[in-house]
Parts: C-alpha cells; structure tokens; sequence
C-alpha cells in the first residue's frame, strides 16, 4: 500500500513541476511580449503618455462645430520611406484641434505609424526622433515645430521593434488657424507634401 502511494506521490509531483514550469514559461513569453511592445517606440517613457493613436491627446479636444470642411488622410495615401530601406512611415491623420491650454486652434495632431521593414542590418541607432518633426507652409515655406515634448510620443526605435510589425507615434505642431495644407518632415524620413489638415 505505502508503494502505491510512493507513486502516486512521485507522479503527481511530476506533474505538478511540469505545470509550474510550463506556466513560468508562459509568464516568461508574455513579459518579453509586452517589454517589447512597451518600448517599442519609446527612448522617453516618462514624455509617452500613450504608444497607440486611439489614446492619444486628440481624445481630449473637441472640434469646433462651426468647421465644415473635413480633408481625411485615406489609408495607404501618405507612406515614405525611411532609413533608406529599413522602414517606412505612414501618416494616418493630421488634424486641427483646440489647444487647451490657450483655446486657439492653432494645433495639428499628427499620427503615424512606423513599420520596420527590414529583418536584419538595424543598428541601436537607427532612431526616429518624432519629437523634432517639422511642418512647412508649401506656400510661404514658413517651418512649424511641435508644441512641447509632452505633446509627441518622444523617439521610436527600429531596432525595438520586430521585423514587419509597426509602433504609433503622434505629434502636436503649432500650426496657425486658416492653413488647410502642409508639407512634412518627419526625421530620417522622405518628406511628405501636401498633406491635408482635417477638421
């Protein structure tokens, strides 16, 4: 009798280390998982409020209801090229909010989205600094900077982010009200022209 309980014992103490260690596998995965998705496209996580465009500031604006016009970015409509080969980043909206600290609508939230292309030849500093995104008048070349750091997800790094998968980033520029039309810098990145301002 006390031998089949030996066994019994012996086996599921088996079975109970295979479990804990599967499940500390699993919890191992998931934390690699979300530390590369946290800081996938973040060198200043204290200046990051949010990686993903849906939670980003524009959620905390409303626009004026007396604006009619609405230009949206179609999918797919803005994408260059960056790091020659090693990524591309597309604009997914660029649209005139209410500043709330001051009330004007001289603020243009801009999102995007950067994918990594390239599987291999990318370097700790290949670096998109978002943060010093600029934007140009295309009919006066006056040049707009971003509002403050707090207001732009900071850097994205490729070398963060897996081959084809991609980091959101936004930006807030201080563009003045009645420029319905801008031209782009992202940094490392091909310019983007005539980007339209939605309202």
């Amino acid at each position: 009798m006390s031998t089949f309980l030996s066994g019994v014992a012996v086996l599921l103490s088996t079975l109970a280390l295979g479990c804990s260690g599967y499940v500390a596998y699993e919890v191992f995965t998931l934390r690699q998982t979300l530390n590369a998705t946290n800081t996938a496209s973040n060198i200043i996580p204290a200046q990051v409020p949010s990686l993903t465009a849906t939670t980003s500031p524009q959620a905390t604006v409303s626009p004026s209801p007396a604006s009619a016009t609405t230009s949206a970015i179609s999918p797919g409509q803005f994408v260059q090229p960056a790091f020659g080969k090693k990524a591309e980043v597309e604009l997914l909206s660029a649209k005139r909010i209410k500043d709330p600290e001051t009330g004007n609508r001289d603020v243009v939230n801009l999102q995007m989205r950067i994918r990594r292309l390239a599987t291999d030849g990318v370097v700790g500093s290949d670096i998109i600094s978002v943060a010093s995104t600029t934007a140009r008048n295309p009919d006066t070349s006056v040049t707009y900077k971003g509002v403050a750091l707090n207001r732009s997800t900071g850097s994205v790094s490729l070398f963060q982010v897996r081959p084809q998968a991609s980091a959101d980033a936004y930006i807030w520029l201080r563009v003045p009200d009645g420029i319905n039309n801008l031209d782009i810098f992202v940094p490392d990145t091909a310019a983007f022209k005539n980007v339209p301002i939605s309202f």
